[in-house]
């Protein structure tokens, strides 16, 4: 009797590994590009892991998990990455290296699902992982990170939906009108939303059930209920891209399937892809490090399915992928206000093939220029209100002191030009 591929699997051969790697060496390109580094778990893990962090009401943990028995421990083949992750940057004391870190991973997952097009029992996925910083332009980043990956592989045809959970309050006084509505339709949802009433009420906005959905949606927006903060900062979110010019659009019904989401949540979604048609989502979840022990920060991240990523792909991937592992280009701020422009600054450069980097932790600008020689950033330029004002700086050269002046629409040219250059020879003395 032949022996066929499990259900829900399947091989990748020789051709179409091809196309595979091209993804998976844009990926890297482009988070290189923005500062991150590549980290690998297991691919099993404690069954409690899973548990604690994507929600034990979940579907994922309720029904899909493969777990396996071994002497007295349980385990899973992990369903999704970023509770390894998390658990990888407390087990290694990562905090205590640099509180602030980004990462990457590539890799299979697997969930015991009815097995359908663009979706599997083992997958795989792209995603990345910020950790330890609560600033929202650090999602802005996230984002755009992924539209820009997308560019890269010539990948259109999306758009991408946002919208914000809220902290601890904002989710309060949402759950609190969202119970009410639902329990007032009761009888017309399904069983499953109504056991989600008592057991976690945001979990019906994810229902696909269609007479499940014209009840949410008729109901109240998370957005009516959001504090004078959470609205805030959201809004730097949504104004970031807009200025960036990543196109995207605020659905208030919005939600992810997982517990550890809070606050921001965005999905892309592809027109051509059919009833699975998101290739891309993702979220802020500031509560998941401080909860599975470590330190109380925040934290923000996506992932991306590539077997739907690679079905959406119309083009081929575009030049050599290279791998910069440290910023060519530190901006540092002075003060608060400039953050927004450095921002937009950071995105053309990257954009231009010029890894650039700022400051997301909220540092002195003593301290950032401490973080860029630390990154072994060859070149600086020092932002405060005077340059926001005159739309002139000053490009610094870390090794030889040299500056060099430019305007914020020339300081791509100058930069690629100085990188293009031989690097100068000191004399012997």
């Amino acid at each position: 009797m032949a022996i066929k591929a499990p259900r829900g699997t399947f091989d990748i051969l020789p051709d179409r590994a091809t196309l595979w790697n091209r993804v998976e060496a844009a990926a890297r390109k482009v988070f290189h590009l923005y500062g991150y580094g590549e980290i690998r778990t297991p691919i099993f893990e404690s069954v409690k892991l899973f548990a604690s962090s994507i929600g034990e009401t979940t579907d994922i943990v309720e029904k899909e998990m493969y777990i396996f028995q071994k002497g007295r421990e349980t385990y899973a083949l992990r369903p999704e990455a970023t509770a390894s992750v998390v658990r990888a940057y407390i087990e290694h004391n990562l905090h205590k290296t640099r509180a602030f870190q980004k990462f990457y991973y590539i890799g299979p997952m697997f969930r015991a699902e009815r097995p359908q097009a663009g979706r599997f029992r083992q997958f795989h996925q792209i995603g990345v992982e910020a950790i330890g910083s609560a600033d929202p332009l650090l999602d802005a980043e996230c984002i755009t990170m992924a539209a820009d990956l997308f560019g890269e592989l010539g990948v259109g045809g999306f758009t991408i939906t946002l919208n914000t959970l809220g902290t601890d309050e904002s989710r309060g006084r949402y759950r609190e009108v969202l119970s009410l509505h639902l329990r007032q339709n009761r009888d017309a949802l399904c069983e499953n939303c109504r056991a989600r009433i008592e057991r976690n009420v945001f979990r019906a906005l994810d229902c696909k059930v269609e007479g499940c959905r014209r009840i949410t949606r008729s109901g109240p927006n998370v957005q009516d209920h959001l504090t004078d903060a959470d609205r805030e900062s959201f809004e730097k979110v949504t104004n970031a891209l807009t200025g960036a010019g990543v196109a995207h659009e605020v659905d208030g019904f919005l939600v992810r399937g997982l517990d550890y989401y809070t606050g921001l949540v965005y999905e892309f979604l592809h027109g051509g892809l059919g009833a699975q048609n998101a290739i891309c989502a993702g979220g802020r979840y500031d509560h998941l490090v401080a909860d599975r022990g470590g330190p109380d920060v925040g934290a923000t991240g996506f992932a991306l399915g590539m077997e739907r990523l690679i079905m959406a792909l119309v083009d081929a991937q575009r030049g050599e992928a290279k791998d910069p592992r440290t910023p060519q280009v530190m901006l540092v701020n002075v003060g608060d206000e400039p953050r927004t422009r450095i921002f937009q600054l950071v995105l053309e450069l990257r954009r231009r093939n010029v890894a650039a980097e700022m400051d997301h932790e909220a540092r002195s600008t003593k301290a950032q220029m401490r973080a860029a020689n630390r990154l072994g950033a060859p070149f600086v330029a020092v932002i405060g209100e005077d340059e926001l004002e005159s739309g002139r700086l000053k490009i610094k050269n870390m090794h030889t002191g040299e500056e060099t002046p430019a305007t914020f629409d020339t300081i791509a040219d100058v930069l690629t030009s100085k990188l293009k250059a031989p690097a100068p020879k000191h004399s012997e003395s």
